[in-house]
């Protein structure tokens, strides 16, 4: 396999096998595709999730695929692969930034935490409802890839207060690759992706893309659109790489 390859990062509660779609389209492309499990989920359950450990997760999973990467986030991982696109710009060639145009610590943020509060005390710690939930909004494929991994229930808590002391607009500012800000057009976490566009000033290149019927989780509701798009995103930065032609 040769070319750019990818770093995938999933959101709060589910884990690398959210991507299956996408990392089996990558690899038909000959595309190198890593998606690592971030602290407290998938084969990591049972670990506290810390911001800084989920720092080491991505820095190494960079490292794995060859030092440098098209990085792709939804939700939590979005705003990690934010992160880390400006604290670690030699390793990003590419930023892909999904469902995560919300600032941390404002009015939704609170809110989340109120309802994460509830849900950790009901006698089930909310797993029949998260169960309810994804049969009622994913496709049968998408629930079956976001469910292999396991759903760890109990790390909200801590996502919440640990994302909320990331500043992605701030983050965006220092980022020095073309960024693609991606969101469903049902996504509870689009408000700000006009603010998230205008804030990659250091980018080459900046866009925002938003992919008709699907909602926040838009790589599992309309996993071809996302997969076209993140091939396309791979092709693109693969030529700025190279440079202009002589």
């Amino acid at each position: 396999m040769t070319g750019l390859p990818v770093v995938l990062l999933h959101g709060a509660r589910t884990s690398s096998t959210m991507w299956r779609a996408q990392q089996e389209a990558l690899a038909r492309a000959g595309r190198v595709a890593l998606a690592p499990d971030l602290p407290g989920h998938g084969s990591r359950r049972g670990e506290r999730f810390t911001l800084d450990g989920a720092r080491v997760v991505v820095d190494e999973a960079a490292d794995r695929v060859g030092g440098r990467a098209v990085v792709v986030g939804l939700s939590l991982g979005g705003y990690l692969a934010i992160d880390h696109a400006a604290r670690r710009p030699d390793q990003v060639a590419g930023l892909v930034a999904a469902g995560c145009s919300t600032s941390p610590g404002g009015p939704l943020t609170r809110g989340w935490r109120q309802a994460v509060r509830a849900i950790e005390r009901l006698p089930d710690g909310g797993a029949w409802l998260n169960q309810a939930l994804v049969r009622r909004m994913l496709p049968a494929d998408g629930a079956a890839d976001v469910a292999a991994g396991g759903f760890a229930l109990d790390v909200m808590g801590d996502v919440i207060d640990e994302i909320g002391t990331l500043r992605p607009l701030r983050e965006l500012a220092e980022v020095s690759c073309p960024v693609w800000i991606v969101n469903g057009r049902w996504d509870h976490f689009r408000r700000q992706e006009r603010a998230y566009l205008r804030a990659a000033t250091s980018a080459p290149r900046s866009r925002l893309v938003v992919v008709p019927g699907a909602s926040h989780l838009v790589s599992l509701t309309r996993p071809a659109a996302f997969t076209r798009l993140l091939l396309d995103v791979v092709e693109e930065c693969e030529r700025s790489d190279r440079g202009p032609a002589t």
